[in-house]
């Protein structure tokens, strides 16, 4: 029987982007393989065996060291016709630890998810991760890249047998979508986030964190709602600096404006009740939680970055700004001029089908029997 393995730093990577992937092969009639450094009881669906190997995030472990070992018994003990490897350490380990094997047949693949190194990253990341993945670009049959900027810096000056550009993982525009929600639940959901008819509501889905700069948004809503105090902000994920968020929400006193939702799997819906996206990352590969949005009808505003601008087309499906007065003066724009506001709207989900789960699992697919064809 032919087997694919697919690896990843964590659990929530595959789970959240890969299952399709598994299923494809699944039905294909490979033996599925999965392996990421978490829980070995955490199963996954379309997979036949999972493997929990010790990936650190940190490059400079030494459990990354183990990890190479215990990969490269896998690797050998299996003999995988197909190995993919996601997240930065889980593309070092995996390429170290398949060398051998590739002159054997077996394909290894690696999707950049947003390399570290891109226009603006600080030097260090130049000096570290750009030396790091051109080395390693030697030993990958095919270099998968999800934005244009990431494309084109490597296409060129990489040694990967192939480099390919697609519209990301994919997401389900099935569940993404612009159609209302029931009555009864659009009240109900209404009621718990104690939405008023006349609020005007913003989002944010993402990791609490540095990276994605929710701070930024924080302070801006300080100076917003001087002016006017029916726009709220809904911040949606869990992370590191989530009680930081929590006193600074305090200390300016926007507990009514700011409301911290936490981690929550009916995003969905919360779109349905969305007026407009923010985004303030720093840095991002592709945007999931701007392709939901959009495909949700939901325009976005954002900060300027190589993801980002993958996603908003300007003044059709929204607005990417330089500064936080910009996005502040974006927003009373948009909060007063719903003519603008409805036609991005409009505009809004068939902007972005391109990075519907169907195509992007279309692309991936594409790619994959043309190399197992060879």
């Amino acid at each position: 029987m032919k087997k694919v393995l697919f690896v990843a730093h964590v659990d929530s990577h595959i789970r959240h982007f890969h299952i399709p992937y598994l299923k494809y092969f699944k039905e294909k009639g490979y033996e599925v393989h999965v392996v990421t450094s978490n829980d070995e009881n955490e199963t996954f669906p379309y997979c036949d065996v999972k493997h929990v190997i010790s990936i650190k995030r940190n490059p400079f472990k030494m459990d990354n060291i183990k990890a190479i070992k215990q990969l490269k018994k896998i690797i050998n003990d299996e003999k995988f016709d197909l190995i993919h490897c996601h997240t930065p350490m889980g593309g070092v380990i995996t390429r170290l630890a398949a060398k051998k094997v590739r002159k054997n047949g077996t394909k290894v693949f690696y999707t950049a998810h947003g390399f570290h190194f891109y226009k603006g990253a600080p030097k260090i990341n130049w000096m570290i991760y750009y030396p790091i993945e051109k080395y390693l670009s030697k030993y990958t049959d095919v270099l998968i890249t999800i934005n244009h900027e990431d494309y084109e810096l490597v296409k060129n000056n990489f040694k990967a047998k192939r480099i390919e550009l697609v519209h990301g993982m994919g997401v389900d525009d099935k569940k993404f979508n612009n159609e209302p929600l029931k009555d009864e639940e659009y009240i109900k959901l209404k009621k718990e986030l104690n939405i008023q008819d006349d609020d005007f509501v913003m989002m944010y889905v993402a990791e609490l964190n540095k990276n994605k700069n929710q701070i930024m948004l924080i302070e801006m809503m300080k100076e917003i709602i001087k002016e006017n105090p029916k726009i709220k902000l809904f911040l949606v994920g869990k992370g590191k600096l989530e009680n930081d968020f929590k006193e600074k929400i305090k200390d300016y006193n926007l507990q009514n404006n700011i409301i911290m939702l936490g981690y929550r799997n009916d995003v969905n819906k919360l779109l349905k009740l969305t007026n407009l996206c923010v985004a303030t990352s720093k840095r991002e590969g592709l945007p999931i939680n701007l392709v939901e949005s959009e495909l949700s009808g939901v325009p976005v505003v954002a900060t300027k970055n190589r993801g980002h601008i993958e996603v908003i087309k300007e003044n059709i499906n929204g607005f990417i700004i330089d500064t936080k007065e910009a996005m502040i003066s974006k927003i009373f724009e948009l909060y007063e001029n719903r003519n603008l506001l409805n036609s991005l709207k409009n505009n809004a989900r068939n902007s972005v089908m391109e990075f519907s789960l169907d195509n992007a699992l279309k692309e991936g697919i594409n790619i994959y029997e043309s190399e197992l064809q060879d």
